[in-house]
């Protein structure tokens, strides 16, 4: 069975013409089911572009891009995170298994492919969490051979789960209070990157609205791995400074697939050059705004 597509939008209507445009393009399209959940806007200076992007996504049936198309269009502002958990919640009890999408996301023509395949033959392997579609520009070793590779850390740029890990997930973070004295939990967490013990921390203070942070600890807690391509098939233009929690970045710019022959999946060894690389690569949450002051000084001083 084709797993079913959801994409999640709100006030971007350009990012959403392009995410969606780029995935009717995919060689699976014809046969997959879409699910856009559209949510509410938050104030009034977004009501304009909710209703723009609203009435781009309702022209899509007559287009025939997909296998069908259904639209849900929330009344109130749930926020990200809350639109994620309800939705992805609602078709997987329905489908056993989805491919998530949010608003700025260009995908190759194989991803589809690439996440059917993945979501088949890593089903029954209770060592895999999920299945991601983008790749870091890491550096990956020349004599790497796999066409994959695992990591400690869940992505929510083009990724796909299946109803028995989803179902895992303790949404409220209930054993918090022992994870935030415990340095060994800490450390395990940060396998996957070095922000990721304060991200969650941030969250549970109510700094932030992460439903990300709250999924990867569970991966971390049952010591669970993500599969990523290689070769990305996932390119993220929302870091432009039109996302809700992203400003302007280039830090995670990658090159998407452009060949059409199908990945290969493989069960290799964890790599710890690619681990570290990857680990390396989500900086603290300090040394991040360090490095965005530097380059604020820079431009201001025009260097």
């Amino acid at each position: 069975m084709i797993a079913p597509v959801i994409i999640f939008v709100y006030n971007r209507p350009e990012h959403t013409k392009k995410t969606i445009e780029s995935l009717a393009n995919n060689y699976l399209a014809k046969e997959s089911e879409l699910f856009i959940f559209s949510d509410g806007p938050k104030n009034e200076q977004a009501r304009q572009k909710v209703e723009l992007v609203r009435k781009y996504i309702e022209s899509i049936s007559q287009n025939k891009w997909f296998k069908s198309v259904k639209i849900t269009k929330s009344k109130t502002n749930k926020g990200l995170a809350n639109s994620i958990i309800s939705g992805v919640s609602e078709v997987i009890k329905q489908y056993g298994k989805v491919i998530v999408l949010e608003d700025d996301l260009i995908s190759s023509r194989d991803f589809l492919q690439y996440m059917n395949d993945a979501l088949d033959y890593y089903e029954n392997n209770n060592k895999i969490w999920s299945i991601s579609g983008y790749n870091l520009p890491i550096k990956i070793p020349n004599d790497y051979r796999s066409e994959i590779y695992f990591s400690y850390r869940g992505c929510s740029w083009g990724w796909a789960t299946w109803k028995n890990r989803w179902e895992k997930v303790d949404w409220d973070v209930l054993d918090y209070d022992e994870f935030k004295k415990n340095k060994q939990l800490r450390k395990k967490l940060n396998r996957g990157g070095r922000d990721m013990a304060n991200m969650l921390d941030l969250q549970m203070k109510g700094k932030i609205d992460s439903w990300a942070i709250r999924w990867c600890y569970t991966q971390s807690k049952l010591d669970m791995l993500t599969v990523y391509p290689v070769v990305s098939r996932i390119k993220n233009i929302g870091l432009d400074g039109t996302g809700t929690h992203s400003g302007i970045n280039s830090r995670y710019d990658t090159v998407i697939n452009k060949e059409n022959k199908k990945c290969v999946f493989t069960n290799p060894e964890l790599d710890k050059r690619i681990l570290k690389n990857f680990r390396n690569y989500y900086m603290s949450l300090v040394k991040y705004i360090l490095i965005n002051i530097k380059n604020l000084v820079k431009k201001i001083l025009g260097r």
